[in-house]
């Protein structure tokens, strides 16, 4: 199941609104849908429904959208005309958003061995021992996470502006000290994430000890989707490393490849560490850190064509979850 959000559903409304991907190009309104339940069977009928859903609402109403997207698949005659005719066409020329809405904490993880490697050898270090003893993160910030298609330019002062290709999850019910065997129970389901880097503002700061901040302070790319945990059971191991093959091209060309079952430190361990006296609420975002050769750092600017620059469109794509689009322009005069 995918879930998106999108900034204007239709010509005569300005308030975005959360929908259910029903394919490439057509959607339904989670509002309309909660409105008219009852022809679904389903037993519940919300009211005063507003058409930004949080992460509780949509797997509240999960049942209810399984049950559109069977009888979509199988025949979109046999969805009740009076839903029916909720269904849009055009998303693929919306303006996406974050796809789960008040995403209130990022945390970004560095759980894959070859990037940390590379990006230590880059700058003539070893590898750090104390690395493999737990998965580590940062804090990013979750008010400049911005959606699939949306335009991002340098922060000030930046040279080098970079792309990180990331597999983003999303928790779907709160809890503190999560132990890694129910970890699974907490996760809403998966989305692409773009963790924009300037370079060189990185690098003066984190001389200081701290960091990275203002270097990834200023936008995250995030989407296009949300799709939800039963989708990925078959590629779930059984230590809770999932099988993705994951992609990075800049102007059509290919420049990153991986995969995310190579993460060394597995999603039920990250849920676990993240959540030790620390509660975590529906809709906060997991990153898994950069997946190994994902970005421009690594591959190197010489080898790549140089850093991104104005003109350049970023596109992350991994399985199952879509491809992520970001163009780059022009910092405003």
């Amino acid at each position: 199941m995918r879930i998106a959000s999108i900034a204007n559903p239709s010509p005569h409304v300005e308030t975005p609104a959360t929908v259910l991907v029903l394919d490439d190009d057509q959607y339904l309104e989670l509002s309309a849908l909660a409105y008219n339940l009852n022809v679904l069977h389903s037993g519940t009928v919300f009211k005063d429904v507003d058409p930004v859903w949080d992460i509780r609402q949509i797997l509240h109403l999960k049942p209810a959208l399984l049950e559109v997207l069977e009888r979509w698949g199988a025949s979109k005659q046999e969805l009740p005309a009076r839903l029916a005719r909720h269904v849009k066409s055009g998303l693929r020329e919306q303006a996406f958003l974050p796809p789960v809405p008040g995403t209130r904490s990022f945390r970004d993880f560095y759980a894959f061995e070859e990037h940390v490697k590379t990006a230590r050898a880059l700058r003539g270090l070893e590898m750090n021992p104390a690395w493999y003893a737990q998965p580590v993160f940062y804090f990013s910030n979750a008010g400049s996470l911005v959606g699939h298609g949306h335009p991002v330019f340098a922060p000030k002062g930046c040279a080098e502006l970079d792309y990180e290709l990331e597999l983003g999850l999303v928790i779907g019910k709160g809890g503190k000290n999560i132990p890694a065997e129910k970890a699974w129970e907490y996760v809403a389901g998966f989305t692409v994430v773009n963790d924009l880097s300037a370079r060189d503002i990185q690098r003066e700061e984190m001389k200081v000890g701290l960091g990275p901040a203002k270097g990834k302070d200023f936008a995250t790319a995030v989407g296009p989707y949300l799709v939800t945990l039963d989708e990925f059971k078959d590629r779930i191991d059984a230590k809770g490393r999932v099988d993705l093959p994951m992609k990075a091209r800049v102007n059509g060309k290919e420049l990153s490849k991986g995969n995310a079952k190579v993460m060394h430190f597995p999603w039920p361990q990250i849920i676990e560490r993240a959540s030790a006296d620390a509660e975590l609420f529906p809709g906060d975002l997991i990153g898994s850190g950069t997946v190994g050769g994902g970005c421009i750092l690594e591959l190197t600017p010489e080898k790549t064509g140089g850093w991104l620059k104005p003109g350049d469109v970023v596109e992350l794509e991994i399985d199952k979850l879509g491809v992520l689009r970001t163009p780059i322009v022009e910092r405003p005069a």
